[in-house]
């Protein structure tokens, strides 16, 4: 008998450890293995990313696998440090503090909180409808512009350069005229640890490339004694465990940090609610986003509380408990506890490892999240939209990374009002022979029946276009040779009509019978759209005699008027 992984409403922790069985263990148990030796470079690598210590990237990856196996849905799911995010928060925080300090890591666990207590809001009023605010052209510039800031990052370190201060582009300059500097030790290390993983990765994503570059390249370093030729390491880790504690930071700090919480926490939604939906726990039933949510914010609370920073939804660590035989949330606390053993016992096996390696770890995941497949298909099907790509590409690589992302969300927001404000009216013909009535067009072969016209939109009917389809109608209605006696709204697509477009309808309809034109409306098939003709009381000026299932039944009940 097939065991039943369905989320339990009454099961309130450890929701994917219900259906558990010994059977389970093995693969559990290699899917840990796996993503422990996956993670370890990549927190490391990531932490670094941010401005933190190696071991603060330790403590995000065992707050958000605990989180989200305690209070998420998803069965495979892994969450902690996420290179996506941390450049955006590290680029606001640096603004209020200097990068490594004791008031910079207490305001990213300030931030952390904030994330965290806005992501388990939205679980709670169920807020997965956010996912959405990004459009996939939007989210493309997106992760292209992280990419970029990723990359400038980790040049310096791979060149064994001094790292600059400045905008990216500044960065760039500066880093182009001192390349004749270069280290050729770091750079011999950070590229070769780049070609293992993305060798590793073409292979089989399973392979740990990025623990096998990184002991590769501190082996070379304490055999060659590099650190002599200048090769920085990563230098001492203390053997440390995480110990819950509060920031003290003042209450203006909270304030000033709630723009950028809300901000992460929006990219937080979107990467959540898309790795959910990738990787199901159950094929046959949709993705638990909001719970998810809850998990993903239990990750940066705990995060918040252990002195990490924000954590995210990982969609290659994943994939990766997915591949190796992952079952339940198992497979992500193994991996939090081997990786809690390295914390307490092996801290001093870190001390020598090169900060080229993670460097090169991080180039990997840079060209990784860029999305040269989506870019081209975007360019080629729709130029508008690559457009959209290269704008949000632009404001994040050029302005600061928490405004340029603020500027990518209004984009794509922009995107869906432009999009829902071109839907255009449209005719309706009858099809000979048929009952069918077929918007008009080159390829649709249909006729038009005098002294009737039948109109449609095929959008949401409203405030952002409601005018112009009250305008647009009357225009048919005038340019119609007969003048028509009946006017027949087909309504299919009208799934939504809020207050303004309501009175416009209002006004349309008296319009037409000031007219001598008989109204009627065919296909009012949203049901939000029937309350709204309940509520504005738009059956006071079109009698509900007058609503129709089909164009036709209209045409038939009311043609003859015509």
């Amino acid at each position: 008998m097939a065991r039943d992984h369905t989320p339990r409403a009454n099961w309130p922790i450890f929701r994917s450890l219900k259906a558990f069985r010994p059977s389970d263990l093995p693969g559990d148990l290699i899917a840990g293995l796996t993503l422990a030796a996956i993670a370890i470079p990549e927190q490391m690598a990531t932490a670094r990313l941010g401005g933190f210590s190696p071991q603060i990237g330790f403590f995000a990856f065992m707050a958000g696998s605990l989180g989200f196996a305690m209070f998420g849905a998803n069965r495979f799911l892994s969450c902690g440090a996420d290179s996506t995010i941390t450049p955006i928060f590290a680029g606001g925080l640096a603004l209020m503090a200097t990068a490594g300090t004791p008031e910079y890591q207490s305001l990213a666990m300030a931030l952390a909180l904030l994330v965290g207590a806005i992501m388990v809001a939205g679980s709670l009023f169920k807020l997965g409808w956010i996912a959405n605010l990004l459009s996939t052209p939007v989210t493309v510039g997106f992760l292209a512009g992280i990419s970029v800031h990723i990359l400038v990052s980790q040049l310096p370190g791979v060149l064994g350069l001094a790292s600059p201060d400045g905008p990216t582009l500044y960065k760039l300059s500066v880093l182009a005229g001192e390349i004749d500097k270069t280290n050729p030790y770091t750079l011999v290390i950070g590229l070769g640890v780049l070609a293992l993983v993305a060798g590793s990765e073409k292979i089989s994503a399973r392979i740990p490339g990025a623990l096998i570059g990184l002991v590769a390249a501190t082996i070379a370093v304490i055999a060659w004694h590099l650190e002599s030729k200048g090769v920085k390491v990563v230098g001492t880790v203390p053997a440390t465990l995480p110990t819950p504690s509060l920031p003290v930071i003042a209450p203006e700090r909270w304030v000033k940090l709630s723009s950028l919480a809300i901000l992460i926490a929006v990219v937080v939604m979107v990467q959540t609610a898309a790795t959910t939906r990738s990787f199901l726990s159950d094929p046959d039933k949709p993705a638990d986003v909001d719970r998810d949510f809850l998990g993903a914010g239990a990750g940066s609370l705990l995060a918040g509380l252990f002195g990490a920073f924000p954590v995210n939804a990982s969609p290659p660590r994943t994939g990766i408990v997915s591949e190796t035989g992952g079952r339940t949330q198992l497979g992500g606390l193994v991996a939090a506890g081997i990786v809690l053993a390295l914390l307490a016992f092996g801290a001093t096996l870190l001390q020598h490892v090169p900060d080229a390696a993670l460097g090169g770890v991080l180039l990997f995941v840079a060209l990784r999240i860029i999305r040269v497949k989506q870019i081209v298909a975007i360019f080629h099907q729709s130029f508008y939209e690559f457009l959209l790509v290269v704008a949000t590409a632009a404001a994040i690589i050029v302005l600061p990374i928490e405004q340029g992302v603020a500027v990518g969300i209004a984009l794509s927001l922009l995107h869906g009002i432009w999009t829902t404000t071109r839907g255009k009216v449209v005719e309706f013909v009858h099809v000979p022979g048929t009952t069918i009535w077929w918007p008009s067009g080159p390829h649709t072969a249909g006729e038009r029946k005098p002294g009737m016209a039948v109109v449609g939109l095929q959008a949401p009917l409203s405030f952002l276009n409601a005018e112009g389809f009250h305008a647009e109608v009357l225009k048919i209605i005038a340019a119609s040779t007969p003048t028509p006696r009946l006017l027949v709204i087909e309504a299919s697509g009208m799934i939504e009509i809020d207050f303004t477009a309501a009175q416009c309808l209002h006004d349309l309809f008296r319009e037409c019978r000031e007219e001598s034109v008989t109204v009627a409306v065919a296909r009012l098939e949203s049901s939000r759209a029937q309350d709204a003709f309940e509520r504005f009381n738009l059956y006071e000026v079109l009698p509900k005699d007058h609503v129709f299932h089909s164009v036709d039944e209209a045409v038939r009940a009311l043609g003859g008027q015509a």
